[in-house]
């Protein structure tokens, strides 16, 4: 099982595969598994951004066990959690913000998930 952080410009964090594309991410999310997936919108100029990653995961029907939307963009955050939040199945955690600092230390040190 992987961690899955998608941006194209912020540092991975430590425990992660970072993907700076939503396509890199969405064949990431095909590829197997993921324990932990945090989603940025704005993927650069022209580029499709963190909710076509949230549609891909309600189109194919799987899901991370933990998702958080590390956005600054206040009106992507909330587009993507509206739609995962209506989609979303019992037992995966959605969070409507980045991990804190004790969780990414958990994932860094291989615990929690």
């Amino acid at each position: 099982m992987i961690h899955v952080y998608l941006d194209d410009f912020r540092k991975c964090p430590q425990g992660f595969t970072a993907a700076k594309t939503a396509e890199e991410c969405k064949l990431l999310i095909e590829a197997g598994p993921i324990g932990v997936l945090s989603l940025d919108y704005d993927l650069g100029w022209g580029e499709p951004t963190g909710y076509e990653v949230a549609r891909h995961l309600v189109e194919i029907g799987k899901y991370p066990q933990e998702i958080y939307l590390h956005t600054s963009s206040d009106a992507g955050r909330m587009q993507m959690y509206e739609l995962l939040s209506r989609h979303i199945p019992d037992g995966v955690k959605l969070f409507g913000g980045p991990m804190r600092e004790e969780r990414l230390r958990e994932v860094a040190e291989g615990r929690g998930i």
